[in-house]
């Protein structure tokens, strides 16, 4: 990784015979200049010299300044365009709005660059109001500093370009190698892509460059012996790696793969050092080992940690992303925190009853029904508080009083005069107070999971209505769940885990990840299960109130995890759902494509421009043949090592061996890894294998150009200045030819397919238009979040009145959408997207005003969407289309228009999707439910009668007269 003394005319410590042509007197002079530098006695590598980069010269320093302005010009050429959100800015974007805003989420990512993105468009004034929701959102209207948001990422960017430079310069390599690469990292086009927007990546880039630099500086310290050993140099740079490995560990977990590559080569200093018995003490070698632990170790674990510590201290609120978390974990939320509650439960207690294995929230139950099964009313998990959420623990039967007689009602627990507990093996019925029916199960398939081992979980009955036999289950106390001593005896809250064993059929209370559809608000399912997992079986009382329990009687609380079990919990659930990433998606491809440039990403596409992004084939396949010569080369090398061929006592082939081997070794540790992983992947990961690739091209090209008499080429060093220029030219054409997909900007159909080499680069030509001069024909178009009013918009016959008027309240938009498609053919106008609202109930039956007025603030209203487009002839008629019968030629639906260039959905990095769940495809785009108060439904205000309480009636008869 340093720079080889035999580059110089004389080299040290050849071993290899002078060239026959040779004069004597030449013969004789090498022969003395190679016995008088004698092999160094201790750890110092032979042919190494002195590369610090401090120690540069101005010439140096003015091609770092020269590469640095490039770098920016070329990064922040336009990187206000586009103007809408692109591609996983989603996801990266919204997370700034909730650092803002306090609420906490939940990512498969570090915090550290997120934070500095939130940190950037909080200087610029964001307020976090903007929510990044979907791709092609408009930035300009709502006043987001996304320019600012992005320019985090765009500095990453412009600075890894210098930081290469610097990095080849550590190694050794000449000025003019270094500036090559250097230019590469400039002109690669997917790494272009990446720095311009709200992602992770760039980010990341620099982490990772910066670590490499430190790293080899370090390392060139290393090798030159014990008189550098615990040196300034030497202790900056190791420090610098220290850093450096916190700071990419911090952004993304590929940085494992870092740690990885420097911890490797670490373990070759310490067996060096440890070979060297003459001038390497016990007392040596420990000190060598202790600076590296504490630097190469702690200092980037406490940095991991302390980005947490911050991510803690912003999200302090709840927040969508405190679902995945345990309620230990919620409670130190603000407005989830609990107070006090009475520990022991007893009949009559009014408690709430939380899922132990999903964090899925509460046993929960709304005046819904099922729509298929036994259309009783719905029991579901609901992650957020709510009355629906309380239960009335009742016994088999009603207590008696001091005749002998039934106490009615569910105040009759209140007045006893013992207070009666509920032990291990207690049969009890769970009354709804909310809708005054009972917990239920029976034999029949639940609505989403319809396998024949689960039953169906409902709420039955009515006010005053006794019961039936199947809502009796009984209280399984699983003891090596919970807490030692009088907890595992009797039910207590929080500290019990317990199983719920419906009577009748030997089913267990159980959910899982699964997702019941849009009629139940897509709250997760509860069924009875037989035979289902432990985990997703046990439950636990969190809120727990009771007339008996005063305020003498003894309490609980969920214990305070404190940052390191708040840290550690986290780390397990990104885990877990980083690893739940298995999906297919479409534009995901797996590491065997990367190396060749198979296919990109499609990240954006509007207004006949698109965001694609594709490598630079040049620079990227000149990475990939660098690795491959390497291998061929040791493959080579073994080869003739083991017939006892003495190449290695050639100090630049040693040299080129361990240099070059670096960097190839740091390519494949941010490359193979890949292959043992089952989750989504995408071309973007490849990028640090790729910087790591680039290297060793440069290292190569060094080596074959100036340090290696191959050729003549080290001495006649234009030739190598020249071709360096020469590749650099290259890349800067093919990096021209391509950069409309990184940039958005305008091209043709006739230039896109030009350089649209393989069927797998997938981009849209057709998205483009046929010429340049027809780009300025297009007209100005609104972004299209942008509200105007429609000019003498007629109101819609068919919709009720409440809807025009909230539509012309609500305003409209325009007709974005088919700007982004063909353009509109000479006879016809496109005139606008208009925004009706109407209402209708769960049946689809359409709502009058009346009927909406008289709802308000008792149901909650979703928005759905439809998409209409109008056409106008040339003296502004409507054109109406029969039905069935094609638009014209050119005119394209807005729903079709937007997704023409097949623009990817951001991938789900935030939230795993669970394989589980049943799979729709939705008809029209379906909001993301609100957590908000479970309310009353249209049809199910005036069914109070219950249903029958299953088909087996004459086996609850049968039970009822056991009992």
């Amino acid at each position: 990784m340093t720079r080889s003394a035999s580059s110089k005319p004389a080299a040290a410590g050849r071993a290899s015979p002078p060239p026959q042509a040779a004069a004597p007197n030449n013969v004789a002079q090498k022969k003395s200049q190679s016995t008088s530098k004698k092999k160094p006695k201790d750890y110092t590598s032979e042919g190494v010299e002195d590369n610090d980069i401090f120690l540069l010269s101005g010439s140096d320093f003015q091609l770092v300044l020269a590469v640095t302005l490039v770098s920016a010009a070329v990064r922040l050429f336009r990187i206000y365009q586009p103007s809408s959100v692109v591609f996983d800015e989603v996801h990266f974007g919204g997370f700034a709005s909730k650092y803002i805003k306090g609420r906490f989420f939940m990512d498969v990512h570090p915090p550290l660059a997120k934070l500095m993105i939130t940190l950037f468009g909080w200087l610029a004034g964001f307020d976090g109001s903007f929510d990044f929701k979907e791709i092609g959102k408009d930035y300009v209207e709502p006043g987001v500093p996304y320019v600012a948001m992005r320019l985090f990422p765009a500095l990453c960017g412009i600075f890894l370009a210098p930081t290469m430079f610097l990095t080849l310069k550590a190694a050794g390599c000449r000025s003019f190698s270094a500036l090559m690469g250097a230019g590469f990292i400039i002109f690669e086009n997917g790494l272009l892509t990446q720095a311009r927007l709200i992602l992770l990546d760039s980010p990341l880039m620099i982490g990772t460059a910066f670590t490499a630099l430190a790293f080899t500086s370090f390392n060139n310290q290393q090798e030159l012996g014990p008189s550098r050993a615990f040196g300034l140099s030497w202790w900056f740079w190791l420090a610098m790696t220290g850093l450096g490995l916190g700071i990419t560990f911090s952004i993304k977990w590929v940085g494992l793969f870092t740690i990885a590559w420097v911890g490797f080569i670490t373990l070759v200093h310490l067996w060096v050092l440890w070979g060297d018995y003459n001038n390497v003490t016990i007392r040596t070698f420990a000190k060598h080992f202790l600076a590296r632990a504490f630097f190469l170790i702690i200092v980037p674990l406490g940095f991991y940690m302390a980005m947490f510590a911050i991510h803690f201290t912003c999200l302090r609120n709840p927040g969508e992303g405190d679902g995945f978390m345990s309620s230990e974990f919620q409670s130190t939320l603000n407005s989830k925190g609990m107070k006090n509650v009475p520990a022991d439960v007893l009949m009559g207690s009014r408690v709430s009853i939380r899922h132990v294995n999903t964090q899925g929230g509460y046993l929960h139950s709304h005046p819904l029904m099922y729509p298929t099964g036994s259309k009783q009313q719905q029991v579901t998990l609901y992650p957020h508080k709510d009355d629906n959420n309380l239960w009335l623990l009742e016994n088999q039967t009603q207590p008696l009083d001091m005749h002998g007689q039934p106490i009615n009602g569910t105040s009759a627990w209140y007045h006893l005069p013992e207070p009666h507990y509920i032990q291990d093996g207690t049969i009890v019925r769970l009354y709804h107070l909310a809708t005054h029916r009972r917990l239920h199960s029976h034999d029949v398939r639940p609505p989403i999971t319809e396998a024949d081992w689960q039953n169906e979980v409902s709420a039955y009955g009515y006010e005053g209505f006794d019961g039936d036999a199947n809502d009796f289950f009984r209280v399984e106390i699983v003891k090596k769940k919970s807490k030692p001593g009088v907890a595992q005896q009797r039910l207590r809250t929080i500290d019990t885990k317990f199983r719920l064993v419906h009577i009748m059929t030997g089913c267990v209370l159980f959910s899982h990840k699964v997702k019941l559809p849009e009629w139940a608000s897509e709250q997760q399912e509860v069924t009875c299960a037989r035979g289902g997992t432990l985990p997703n079986s046990l439950w636990y009382v969190e809120y727990n109130e009771h007339p008996k329990l005063g305020p003498d009687a003894e309490t609980v609380n969920y214990r305070n995890p404190g940052f390191f079990g708040k840290f550690w919990e986290l780390q397990k659930v990104m885990w877990k759902t980083n690893a739940g990433l298995t999906d297919s998606h479409a534009w995901d491809s797996r590491p065997q494509s990367w190396p060749i440039l198979r296919r990109g990403i499609n990240f954006w596409g509007k207004e006949h421009r698109q965001i694609y992004l594709i490598g630079n084939p040049l620079i990227w396949w000149s990475a990939t043949a660098a690795v491959v010569l390497y291998a061929v080369f040791k493959g080579i090398a073994v080869l003739r090592w083991q017939r006892s061929c003495n190449d290695y006592a050639i100090t630049t082939f040693k040299r080129f061996d361990y240099e070059i081997g670096a960097s190839v070794l740091g390519w494949a540790l941010h490359y193979f890894p890949f292959y043992l992983m089952q989750r989504q992947l995408f071309l973007h990961h490849y990028f640090p294998a790729l910087y790591f690739g680039i290297m060793a091209f440069c290292q190569i090209y060094d080596f074959v150009t100036a340090r290696i008499s191959l050729f003549g080429l080290r001495d006649k060093p234009i030739i190598g200045k020249a071709g360096a220029v020469g590749l650099l030219v290259l890349s800067i054409v093919v990096f021209t030819l391509f950069s409309p997909l990184a940039y958005g900007n305008t091209w043709t159909k006739a230039e896109c397919k030009r350089v649209k080499l393989f069927k797998t680069w997938d981009w849209d030509c057709n998205t483009f238009l046929d010429s340049y001069d027809a780009y300025k024909s297009l007209p100005t178009s609104q972004p299209a979040a942008v509200p105007t009013q429609a000019a003498n918009r007629k109101p819609n016959a068919g919709a009720p009145p409440a809807a025009n008027k909230q539509a012309q309240q609500g305003g409209e938009k325009p007709a974005a959408g088919v700007s982004a498609g063909a353009p509109v053919p000479a006879n016809h106008q496109l005139l606008r997207k208009e925004e009706h609202v109407e209402y209708r109930d769960q049946d689809g039956n359409l709502l009058n005003e009346e009927q909406v007025k008289a709802l308000e603030g008792k149901v909650e209203f979703k928005t759905r969407y439809e998409t209409r487009t109008r056409i106008i002839d040339p003296n502004g008629n409507e054109v109406v289309l029969p039905p069935g019968e094609p638009l014209p030629e050119g005119v394209v639906p807005m729903e079709k228009a937007e997704n023409k260039a097949g623009v990817a959905p951001p991938h789900p990095d935030a939230e795993g999707i669970n394989s589980e769940t049943k799979r729709r495809v939705p008809d029209e785009p379906l909001p993301v439910p609100e957590a908000k108060k479970s309310v009353e439904g249209l049809k199910e205000r005036g069914e109070k009668v219950a249903k029958p309480a299953s088909e087996k009636k004459e086996a609850s008869a049968e039970l009822k007269d056991e009992l």
